[in-house]
Parts: structure tokens; sequence; C-alpha cells
């Protein structure tokens, strides 16, 4: 039976740090999501509910209060939780409209309790930064300098700084010792916009290296807004380590624990935790980069590299005050990412010893996710040729189920683009009577939409055997744009560099983006549900 919750007492578990575990679970779209949400909420829409709560609420038994703009998805989401087996599902009275009419704080956009963390460390700390003026001045005049873009390879690649090399959040304090060995050398560290720069430089000084170290202002929104050229497609990457480098990583470490209390457990005391995660909800985060968790992880892991886990909390755990155990090979990148953690207010964060050791024990690749109600989804699976048969004679039209942004960069030539929870929707403007056939970045949800498909409509429906990537792999044709909608495209968050030229304008969006992360400090503070820990030096 599902149960509700008042914005009152859902505002009294938030305070109440002795109130134990749950998950606080948005489940509309995220483009709808971002419009206005609850700080602490992590969003599942309900189109992909299935594909993402085992992974971000594993315990079933876990309470689960599930939050919507009082449109009734919730109660749609808990019918679907329940069916699957947990146990002790809320849904928040009235929605976000009920919590703002009773005092509440609405935050928009996405990542929202990790991007005010950065704001917040950069007012206590006092995080030194350049602009981009000044940062163009520094490279123009040969300053002896290194800029250290803390993001991902992949947005890295996308564009950076020039002279820019990439070296992602919790790899800085790892790597910067061969990367600027001289204490001579600024430091500078860039990200898109505010939080990855801020919390990598802060890493740095944290760890107590000699040089000058400070944020690009406003990272690469603010070197285009001032009218400087960025640099796209490029692969310099920090190397790793050398002995003396890994040597003075571990003892800048060493003093980032002891300062910030960073506690680590033994594969005994994990093996009882894994005991317990039926009572206590466990993740198991492996902080390396990816390259390195699919070369080798522990069996349960999942891979969440040290600077994306601070980043982007919520895309890595659903639960709060859960038990968060961090993995990594020598300890350095694990004690760095457990340090913001512990700041940002999480009470259970340890760091395992030993983890890796066992090369044996270790795992290859990337899991598949549990996807829960998958075995039940009965629905007819066509093979890439057949598809293409059936498209060219007319007697079949796909069905998209991916992403807005990644139907646009390419899909199926003449298949149109949906939202799951919208079907009903979504069917009733997709013309012709010849089969349904759903595909998707994802194929389990092309399974999952094809068998909710088959009660909405009296035209044949079947699912694309390995999704678009299997069409791509066949050397499929692909269309670009955003040319079959069957629904209003709110699907995801869109960032300024989402948008194409003259789809909007750019250089506003990225103003607006700036304007709305330096402000969330004030907003955190009226909402009053964080927990933000400040440490002496």
């Amino acid at each position: 039976m599902t149960g509700r919750i008042s914005s009152a007492g859902l505002r009294a578990r938030l305070l109440d740090e002795n109130s134990g575990e749950f998950a606080l679970i948005d489940v509309r779209e995220e483009g709808v999501f971002c419009r206005g949400h609850l700080l602490f909420a992590v969003c599942i829409p309900l189109s992909r509910l299935e594909l993402r709560i085992r992974a971000l609420a594993p315990r079933r038994s876990a309470p689960v209060v599930l939050c919507d703009g009082g449109d009734g998805l919730a109660a749609r989401a808990a019918k679907v939780l329940s069916g699957f087996g947990y146990t002790d599902v809320s849904v928040l009275e009235g929605g976000t409209p009920a919590w703002e009419a009773s005092g509440g704080v609405l935050f928009g956009g996405v990542n929202v309790p990790s991007k005010a963390f950065g704001e917040f460390v950069e007012h206590r700390e006092g995080t030194p930064n350049v602009s981009a003026d000044e940062l163009k001045a520094l490279i123009d005049s040969g300053t002896d300098m290194v800029v250290l873009d803390s993001r991902p390879l992949a947005e890295y690649r996308r564009m950076n700084i020039p002279t820019g090399i990439d070296c992602p959040g919790a790899e800085l304090a790892y790597r910067v010792h061969d990367v600027a060995p001289d204490p001579a050398t600024l430091v500078v560290v860039n990200c898109a916009g505010r939080t990855r720069s801020i919390i990598g430089a802060q890493s740095l000084r944290n760890a107590g290296i000699p040089n000058r170290v400070a944020a690009l202002c406003n990272g690469t929104m603010g070197w285009a807004l001032a009218g400087h050229a960025l640099e796209t497609g490029k692969d310099r990457f920090a190397p790793d380590p050398s002995p003396d480098g890994l040597k003075k990583a571990l003892a800048a470490a060493a003093r980032v624990a002891k300062r910030f209390g960073v506690r680590t457990i033994d594969t005994a005391t994990l093996a009882q935790w894994r005991n317990e995660a039926e009572t206590r909800s466990l993740f198991l985060l492996d902080v390396r980069n990816p390259e390195e968790f699919a070369a080798g992880h522990m069996p349960g892991s999942v891979s969440a590299p040290g600077g994306q886990l601070v980043q982007a909390t919520d895309r890595y755990v659903g639960t709060l005050r859960s038990r968060l155990v961090l993995i990594d090979d020598n300890g350095v990148r694990a004690t760095m990412t457990a340090s913001w953690l512990i700041q940002m207010g999480w009470p259970e964060v340890v760091v395992l010893k030993g983890g890796l050791d066992d090369a044996a024990a270790l795992e290859t690749g990337v899991p598949e996710p549990e996807v829960p109600g998958l075995e039940d989804a009965q629905v007819e699976s066509v093979k890439v040729g057949a598809l293409a048969a059936a498209l060219k004679a007319g007697e079949a039209t796909a069905v998209d189920l991916a992403t807005s942004l990644e139907y646009r960069a390419g899909h199926i030539p003449g298949a149109w683009w949906a939202v799951r929870a919208r079907l009903g929707e979504a069917l009733a403007n997709i013309p012709g009577d010849g089969t349904l056939v759903f595909t998707a970045t994802e194929p389990a949800l092309a399974v999952l939409a094809a068998a909710d498909a088959a009660s909405l409509t009296r035209r044949p429906v079947a699912a694309l055997t390995g999704g678009n990537a299997a069409w791509r792999a066949a050397g499929g044709a692909l269309n670009t744009g955003s040319e079959h909608m069957a629904c209003r495209n709110d699907d995801v968050f869109y960032r300024a560099y989402d948008y194409e030229e003259g789809e909007a304008d750019i250089a506003a969006k990225m103003q607006e983006y700036i304007d709305w992360e330096t402000g969330l400090v004030a907003q955190v503070e009226r909402d009053g549900t964080a927990r933000f820990r400040a440490f002496p030096p």
C-alpha cells in the first residue's frame, strides 16, 4: 500500500539526521524537473524508472518518497515500485506546488546539491580565481603555468582552453606533481562553468601543493563570453604519476585524510556491510577513470569517477544517509573524493583499503544494469535487417525513445521521437497503421516501451534488437535534427552548449547559467535542509 507524506512531514525527515536513510525521488522528465524541484530530490523519470531504480535505490525495504508536479506521475511510479517489491513507498502530497506553498524552496537546474556546495566552498575557503581575460594574457605572455581541465575526457574533447591538459577532478592531486613539478609554475583549473573549477583548485590547495593555484572564473563559458576561441578535438591527458609523483600524492592524501577525518575500512568490514545490505543501503563506488574500472574492478562496484561523483552525486547515489564505500588502487583518489563527500554532509563515507589487491577476484568490462520488470515484458523483437526492409516497404514505423538530444544527433530515417511516460499522447500523433518498432539508446527501454504500447494501440508493436547501437553497427543510415517529434521535447536539461545556432541565444544561456549558479548559496540558506560542513585548516 502506498502512503502519503505532507510537506511538513518531509521537511522534518530531511532535518532530522537521526531519522534514518531514505530515497527522495522526483519522477518527472529531467527537463520538467529542472524548472523547479526539491533540493535533495533525485531525478529518476517514470519513463526510465526500471533502468535506474536498482542502481540509485538498491534496498527495497528502505523508505522511498516520490514527488512530482502534482500531476499524478508519482502515484503511477509508486504502483510500479510496489510491484517490484519496494515496501515503504510514499507520495508527497500535492507535489512540488504544495512544497512551495508550505514555504519550501524550489530549485532550478540539475545536480543542484553539488553545484551549491561548490559555491559554498568558494565562499568559505576564498578559493583564488583568474578571469578569462587574465588567463588569456598569461598564456599570451608565456607565463610559467599549466591549465588543467577537470572534466572527463569526452567533455574536454568537445572544447577546451588552449594549452589545457585534461585531468579530471579526482585525478588532480594524483597527477599534478608530474604535470607541474616546479613550485614556481602557476596551476589554473578549469571546467565548463564553475563547480569543478572551484572544487579542483581547492583540492590542490587542500592537498598542500607548493604551487600557486587558481580556478578559471566561469570556465569555458566565461572564456567564450569574453570572446576568446576554444580548441576542439584535443587529446592531451595528464600522465600517470611517476614514483616520486606518487609518493607526493600519497603524502598529500594523508594530510587531507587527517584534516577531514576520512576513515578507512578493510575487506572484512566490507564483507560485514554487504551482509547488512538489507538493513543499510550500500554503494560501492570505484572513483578511478572508467578505463581503469573496465580493466578490472571489484564485483558489485560501479564506475563513479571521483570528480563526477562530487559534481553530480545524485547521478550515482539516490538514497540519502546511505553507506558510501570509495574504491581505488592506492587511496589517493578515493581519499580526495571522500573528503568532499564528507564536507557535503554525507554521514558515512569510507575508503576501502586493499580492495583491488586480489587481481584474480576482479571483474572486467562494464556490468549490465539490473532492470526489474524486463523479463515480464513479452514483445516481439525485430532485427536490423528486418526493420530496414519493413521501413522500405512502408510496413513499419520506428519510434525512438532516446533522449531528444541523442535523437537530434542521429536517428533512423523517418523515426518518430517519443517519451515513454507520454506514449498515450505520442502514439496519437504518429501516422500510419503498420507495425510500431521501438528503439532506444538502452535496448531495455525499447522493450519496456513496446510492452506499454501494446495496451495503448491496436497496431502491432515490436522492439529493435540491440536498439540504436545495433542499427549504427550495421551501417544503417542516420538522419539528424528534430524532424518527427510525437510529444514535447522537455525530457532532458539543455545546457548552453546543447542549443544549436539560431535555436537560442547561446551567450545569453551561458550568462543565465552562471547567474543561476552564483545565486545558489543564498537559495540554499533560505531552504535550510543542507548540512554542508566546514573544517578548520
